[in-house]
């Protein structure tokens, strides 16, 4: 029995090739090319296109027929969405059109006809503009020192459960040091948004368990 994955807005490919690792049939998907190293598994294009299933093509030129989407990982783009953007909005320097364009976007995931949806982002508007996040997570949670508040939307998946905490350790280092990932700069924006390897383990070892056992539990 094989299970389908789409990971949407994911160029790192991390997300993807945990999934993979684990042999389900994972892909990624973006308007950019993926650093990951796996154009075969990566649709380059419009992820909410890549929701319909049915005949997918990757970059490698292959067409890959997905019946259905056991399961989508969505990372929508955050930049109009943060809340520690949200005082461009205020003074007048940004439209409040792509805030709702950015928010409309996201709800097209949440939105989408899909069992099981995880939609990941930092603290955002969607808390108020959707609903408040089933829970919040930190990299300190699954083995990296860093702090970097990450909120989980979640339709018919259990709560990640934390790995490795390493929350101690991180408090005795500098502060610029536990929350490097925010002095990398505007221009590393690529960088900050890829999702931490221990993070992305959990998620495929935890969610893909939690379908392989439903799935057996439906089968006795």
């Amino acid at each position: 029995m094989d299970f389908y994955v789409l990971v949407a807005c994911e160029e790192s490919q991390r997300v993807c090739t945990a999934f993979r690792k684990r042999g389900f049939k994972a892909y990624s998907c973006d308007i950019q090319e993926p650093s990951g190293g796996h154009p075969e598994w990566h649709i380059l294009g419009d992820a909410l296109k890549a929701l319909d299933g049915c005949n997918i093509v990757t970059m490698d030129g292959k067409t890959h027929w997905v019946p259905r989407w056991d399961l989508l990982i969505a990372h929508p783009p955050c930049t109009h969405l943060a809340v520690s953007g949200a005082r461009w909005f205020k003074e007048g320097v940004k439209p409040l059109s792509l805030r709702y364009e950015a928010a409309a976007f996201f709800l097209k995931f949440a939105e989408a006809d899909v069992e099981k949806i995880a939609i990941e982002n930092p603290i955002c508007v969607m808390s108020s503009l959707y609903r408040k996040p089933n829970q919040i997570i930190n990299p300190w949670q699954f083995g990296h020192p860093e702090q970097k508040k990450t909120a989980l939307w979640l339709k018919n998946l259990p709560l990640l459960q934390e790995t490795h905490n390493v929350y101690e350790y991180m408090m005795t280092l500098p502060e610029k040091e536990r929350a490097k990932i925010w002095w990398l700069g505007s221009n590393h924006a690529k960088e900050r948004s890829k999702t931490f390897p221990g993070i992305a383990e959990a998620m495929a070892k935890q969610w893909g368990d939690y379908i392989l056992r439903e799935y057996e539990q439906n089968e006795d």
